[in-house]
């Protein structure tokens, strides 16, 4: 099974890169074959709301890594999407990357319904937020940044199996060896 993982974290031991971590090495002692794109080392222009790519099936923008990494996924099994929460959603680097390759994600009926393009994949998602736990949950941020990936994911056919989440990152730098499981898990789950 071939695995992207797109990370949008630019932390490089930050927690998501942490999580991302045990992903890839559960994923591979499990025989799956991963790999890890870094979203803030992208170079992708943002959308520029033509609209030209819902008719084309084609981004008009010079090529970029945009159209890159939307082959890489359309080529993968399966996905996993870990982002930090910024302000109680995805970080800005990673939603332009959505805008862009929306039409390889999802296309619509003639009624303007959104038509997965992705059925069948599965999907991980993972954020962390320095709002303490519970109140990272309560108040939507790491929370709020799932549920914003939740909705791309989804709308683009990909079923989502499980979800992680840390808060409290601010003061916890480190993955205790509960997340850890967490993130084990999830990746059994992407795998079955």
């Amino acid at each position: 099974m071939k695995i992207v993982i797109l990370n949008a974290s630019p932390r490089k031991n930050g927690n998501i890169a942490q999580m991302v971590g045990e992903m890839c090495s559960e994923a591979e002692r499990l025989g799956a074959d991963t790999e890890v794109i870094e979203v803030q080392k992208l170079n992708v222009r943002p959308c520029i709301a033509c609209m030209k790519c819902r008719s084309a099936h084609a981004c008009m923008l010079p090529e970029d890594d945009a159209q890159r990494v939307l082959e890489k996924i359309k080529a993968a099994d399966a996905l996993i999407v870990a982002a930090p929460c910024y302000w109680g959603n995805m970080p800005g680097t990673l939603k332009v990357l959505f805008d862009r390759i929306v039409y390889g994600l999802m296309d619509e009926s003639p009624r303007g319904i959104p038509v997965g393009l992705h059925k069948g994949k599965r999907c991980v998602l993972a954020s962390c937020s320095t709002t303490p736990w519970p109140l990272n949950i309560l108040m939507h941020q790491s929370h709020g940044a799932i549920r914003a990936l939740k909705e791309v994911c989804s709308y683009s056919g990909f079923k989502i199996v499980a979800t992680v989440e840390k808060g409290g990152t601010k003061h916890n730098t480190t993955l205790s060896d509960g997340e850890k499981r967490k993130c084990h898990k999830a990746i059994r789950r992407l795998l079955r």
